[in-house]
């Protein structure tokens, strides 16, 4: 196995990033004034954590590379203090992408409920960033991106600010989030609902923002593109929902008697919580290559293929996943049309990681590959996960001929 590096993300780490303000709009979205504020002012103070540890690996047949685990996310510099049980009647979240959760779109990162440095979702779990106040919807890839996948309003309301025109663009490669001079979140929306909630949606695609300070909105309707602005490397919709001041986790909602678990009163509908599961690692993209596959060219939509030639030089297979953890057994197993296997391979994983790329394959030896259907799985086995072990795997299939 192989874990290749990601020069766009090879930026180091910066957690250490002070609070950015996003300057004032003519749309209101991001209106900051110093002094006392007003009350029905829109306001975005926006904070950034970033996180990236590097990985290294060795491979089956390919010298083993290193990868920056960049995972980037907006939050609100107002503190997460829990809201109490008597406070006004939550809200009632839809979905705010269209997707089928653990399928198109993956959350990757919640809000972080530890009120000291350090980062804590609200299972216990550590799928946040330290400060990160809002909850992260990803999609595959750059290629699903540029098809278009809808961001839609969670609650019907009305619209107090938006922001369009930043570019898609990985961070990293535009000097980092000192160039974005506070604008984090990039191009979004935020809307104004009843009893002093409102959400802020981020990271939207340019060009995308399909509605107006002062719309009225229904729950479900397009506010415009997943995209990649703002501070973050891969692309997603970040979600923040407020009370008043407060930031609320729509997961554990106006409070809990039970930690490390769902909250009394979740601002998800409970058909849409339902489909949220929990999951602490995500083998979200997979596939089969022709010869040693790069982590840029994957994460762009390449390596898709469901038919490769029977002259292809290797067979390999390659998966991309959210928060692999060391003691984290990863394998690849791929069977021959003939139902024999051709390759096993097993490696546990020693470092941490946000986001890693990982892949093992066979050569070919002879002058073509038998002809039919070669299946592939990866499987990850956790030991000592939130609920003891764990095990997740993902199966792809590619034709040769």
């Amino acid at each position: 196995m192989s874990h290749d590096k990601d020069p766009s993300e090879d930026k180091g780490s910066d957690r250490g990033t002070p609070d950015g303000v996003d300057e004032a709009l003519t749309q209101g979205f991001g209106h900051h004034r110093s002094g006392r504020l007003k009350e029905d002012e829109a306001i975005s103070i926006l904070r950034q954590s970033w996180y990236a540890q590097p990985m290294t690996a060795k491979g089956r047949f390919w010298p083993g590379g290193g990868i920056g685990a960049l995972a980037a996310a907006v939050a609100w510099a107002w503190p997460a203090e829990a809201l109490s049980a008597e406070a006004p009647a939550p809200l009632n979240l839809d979905i705010p992408i269209r997707c089928t959760p653990g399928e198109t779109c993956w959350i990757i990162k919640y809000v972080d409920l530890d009120p000291t440095p350090g980062r804590l979702d609200y299972r216990c779990g550590r799928l946040s960033d330290d400060g990160h106040k809002g909850t992260d919807f990803a999609i595959r890839d750059l290629a699903v991106m540029r098809t278009g996948v809808d961001v839609l309003a969670a609650a019907a309301g009305t619209v107090v600010g938006t922001r369009d025109g930043m570019r898609d663009v990985n961070v990293g490669r535009i000097g980092g989030p000192e160039a974005l001079k506070g604008k984090d979140c990039g191009n979004g929306v935020r809307i104004r609902h009843a009893d002093d909630w409102s959400i802020q949606y981020c990271h939207m695609r340019k060009g995308s923002v399909a509605v107006k300070t002062g719309d009225k909105v229904t729950t479900g309707q397009h506010l415009g593109l997943v995209g990649l602005s703002g501070k973050t490397d891969f692309p997603h919709v970040h979600i923040t929902v407020t009370h008043g001041k407060k930031v609320v986790d729509p997961f554990v909602g106006t409070g809990r008697r039970e930690d490390c678990a769902l909250g009394e009163k979740p601002l998800w509908k409970p058909d849409v919580l339902k489909q949220l599961v929990y999951r602490s690692v995500y083998l979200y993209n997979a596939g089969f290559a022709a010869a040693k596959p790069k982590v840029n060219a994957v994460r762009n939509g390449r390596h898709q293929e469901k038919v490769l030639s029977r002259e292809a030089p290797a067979l390999v297979l390659w998966v991309d996943t959210f928060w692999p953890r060391p003691g984290d057994e990863l394998s690849f197993h791929i069977t021959a049309p003939d139902g024999k296997t051709i390759l096993r391979y097993r490696q546990v994983l020693k470092h941490k990681e946000a986001r890693g790329f990982y892949f093992a394959g066979v050569r070919n030896k002879a002058k073509s590959w038998p002809a039919g259907v070669y299946r592939g799985e990866v499987r990850l086995v956790r030991e000592n996960g939130l609920d003891g072990r764990e095990e997740y795997s993902t199966t792809r299939e590619v034709t040769l001929r």
